[in-house]
């Protein structure tokens, strides 16, 4: 039996509409689904480039890490796919129902798949990485994006008494104050500058999530430490994202000077029963409306086009299959 779905055949070019044998279901805890929605994230995009370290060179694929599917009972779930190569951009798909969490009736399923994934990094770092303590202060280094706007509104559901948001799209840090950032810095392609702006900004910060790494982390890390005024007071930083560069040069002092702990967030960090575990109360934050998510609905038929045009800044790009 045959479907319609995204297909990748080479990772230098974006997926096409084409017909594709229907996956089966092969345990018993897995079952077909109609899928609805699935969100076009960074990481799907890396994932169809074979350029996420945990891409196979497996061709041809379907893109689709999660989305929200029917039930042949009718109801609809969040789901994380069971298999990479097989993803949810498609007609149907395979969910692993352990891997799944119910949806409220009423909930946009098109907004839970555009805000499950960028809101998953935020909300798991600070509940299972490092848990963000009420009355603390929190850097998001990356905030104009989509990972990082959310970062902003979860710290401060979490309890951070400020939040600071650094990055470099003006339009976007005017709009984090919105959604709850306490200051702004703007970065600049001058990175040592910006570092030193964003110390005098955070110095005093417990936490930073850093969705940039490469050159803006590492002059912002000593600029941090060296301005603090106590440096024997904890400093957390959870790296999530590189979009500034996958490196850093780290000198030993940092790590020696400071009470400095440097650690990850994401596939390996956090078990997937852990990430499991967090699911039904991010569904919560979502499905109340308690997370500002912007979204553009895109039809499956059209996600060439998708892959390779525009997206209004702040909003998530969502690939619709049927009503």
């Amino acid at each position: 039996m045959k479907m319609h779905a995204a297909v990748v055949e080479s990772f230098d070019a974006p997926p096409h509409y084409e017909s594709f044998e229907t996956p089966s279901p092969q345990g018993e805890h897995e079952v077909l689904v109609d899928m609805l929605a699935a969100g076009l994230h960074p990481r799907v995009r890396s994932g169809a480039s074979g350029s996420h370290y945990a891409s196979s060179d497996r061709l041809p694929l379907i893109p689709g890490i999660d989305g929200v599917g029917r039930l042949p009972n009718g109801s609809r779930i969040y789901f994380v796919a069971p298999d990479a190569g097989l993803g949810t951009m498609a007609e149907k798909a395979v969910a692993d129902v352990r891997r799944s969490v119910p949806l409220p009736d009423g909930v946009d399923a098109v907004k839970v798949a555009a805000a499950m994934n960028p809101a998953m990094s935020s909300w798991v770092a600070l509940r299972r990485r490092v848990k963000l303590e009420p009355g603390q202060d929190v850097l998001v280094l990356g905030a104009t994006g989509n990972a990082g706007q959310m970062a902003i509104q979860i710290a401060k559901r979490l309890g951070a008494r400020r939040v600071i948001a650094a990055g470099r799209d003006l339009e976007r840090l005017q709009q984090a104050r919105t959604l709850g950032a306490d200051e702004v810095v703007s970065l600049s392609s001058d990175a040592k500058a910006s570092a030193a702006a964003v110390a005098d900004a955070a110095s005093e910060v417990d936490l930073v999530i850093d969705y940039l790494w490469g050159k803006p982390a590492q002059e912002t890390i000593p600029a941090l430490l060296t301005k603090r005024s106590d440096r024997s007071r904890a400093l957390n930083w959870i790296q999530i994202g590189a979009v500034a560069g996958p490196t850093i040069e780290l000198p030993s002092v940092a790590l020696r000077s400071a009470n400095f702990r440097l650690q990850g967030n994401g596939q390996g960090a956090v078990s997937l029963q852990g990430y499991l575990a967090e699911l039904p109360s991010l569904v919560e934050e979502i499905a109340a409306g308690r997370l500002e998510v912007r979204t553009t609905a895109i039809p499956l038929r059209n996600v060439e086009a998708a892959w390779t045009e525009p997206i209004t800044t702040g909003e998530r790009a969502v690939i619709v299959m049927q009503g």
